[in-house]
């Protein structure tokens, strides 16, 4: 029986996160790189550099639907046409958030949208760069998290970690496409209850979080499809609120903590780069949008993005199932604290 069962779970893709810990007993042990992890760095910095090389030129809005919008930002400095900058508050926001959010999978989209949007850009500057930002840092981070023995993706056969990601991403696509649409196109929602909406969800979550670290449940995969659905809403409608939902989603649907980590990341980075491709087609009707802030966001994910997966691998597992409800918390905190003045002037018809 014991061999069945081991059989079994050596077909989750989980089980390698357990094995080194058994292997590697102290965070200095697995801290200390082996070359192939000085390698998969390397490569991760090098796919990154190229993509700052592309925002350059996307910054310089090479197309026709690609502008300088005039944001309060962009008009206090005074861009217009193919004028840009590297925005080095941007930088070091966006370095912290990408290492919480590789590490703790969650907080950048979610924490950065409403600064950014306090700080004076406009939705049309931040979603669509989050969007590649994410669709990049994602998919790069899968496979830095699978090199740092983190999790294992196997297709044949097919382990559970690659069908969640199928699970997850697919329900996330169709969701995205509904709420880019529906919010941008049809609705036009004012930014402010975008704001309140992802708080709000943000805020339900992290206590949703800080209940599930109590005690630990039966693996339902059946659970991340509407955790999906709902993720993918949030990604189109703000950039954000993905990560904190399909992470604490799979946490309750009994899903260890480092693998639902990459999980989260391959499945963000598949969504965002679905929806940037949404984005370029609401360009053919006549949607513009600004690439300005795409050099800044790079700059601070070229490292930031390289060295979370490591940080997960290193720090233990039950530290993780500490660290991300208590960080889901502190992300909400920031979301309201942003959207408080908006909500307030608006609902007193400011």
């Amino acid at each position: 029986m014991e061999n069945v069962d081991a059989k079994t779970e050596r077909k989750m893709g989980w089980e390698v996160a357990r094995d080194l810990e058994e292997k590697k007993k102290t965070i200095w042990e697995r801290f200390m790189p082996e070359w192939r992890h000085i390698r998969a760095a390397l490569g991760g910095i090098a796919v990154f550099f190229v993509v700052f090389l592309v925002g350059i030129w996307l910054a310089q809005n090479p197309f026709g639907p690609t502008v300088r919008i005039q944001s309060p930002w962009t008009v206090a400095h005074g861009l217009t046409g193919d004028q840009w900058m590297i925005v080095w508050p941007v930088v070091l926001l966006a370095m912290f958030f990408e290492f919480m959010d590789a590490s703790a999978g969650m907080g950048f989209g979610t924490a950065l949208t409403p600064l950014l949007l306090v700080l004076g850009f406009s939705p049309k500057q931040i979603v669509p760069v989050i969007m590649i930002q994410q669709g990049v840092a994602g998919l790069v981070g899968a496979f830095l998290h699978r090199e740092f023995e983190n999790v294992e993706w196997k297709f044949s056969p097919m382990s559970e970690t690659v069908k969640l990601w199928l699970i997850i991403a697919v329900a996330g696509c169709l969701a995205t496409t509904v709420s880019i649409v529906g919010v941008y196109k049809i609705l036009h929602l004012d930014k402010v209850w975008i704001k309140l909406y992802v708080a709000g969800l943000l805020l339900f979550m992290g206590f949703a979080s800080l209940f599930q670290v109590r005690k630990d449940r039966d693996y339902k995969p059946g659970k991340m499809i509407g955790w999906a659905a709902l993720a993918g809403f949030n990604k189109g409608v703000g950039g954000g609120g993905y990560g904190p939902v399909v992470t604490v989603g799979g946490l309750m649907a009994g899903i260890p903590v480092k693998s639902m980590l990459a999980i989260t990341a391959i499945s963000e980075g598949t969504v965002s780069l679905f929806a940037m491709l949404v984005w370029v087609a609401l360009l053919a009707s006549g949607e513009q949008i600004d690439y300005m802030l795409l050099p800044s966001m790079m700059i601070a994910t070229m490292f930031s993005a390289v060295a979370a997966p490591y940080m997960t691998r290193v720090f233990p597992e039950k530290l993780w199932k500490i660290v991300v409800p208590a960080y889901c918390l502190v992300v909400a905190g920031i979301c309201f604290y942003n959207i408080i003045p908006g909500v307030v002037k608006k609902l007193s018809g400011g």
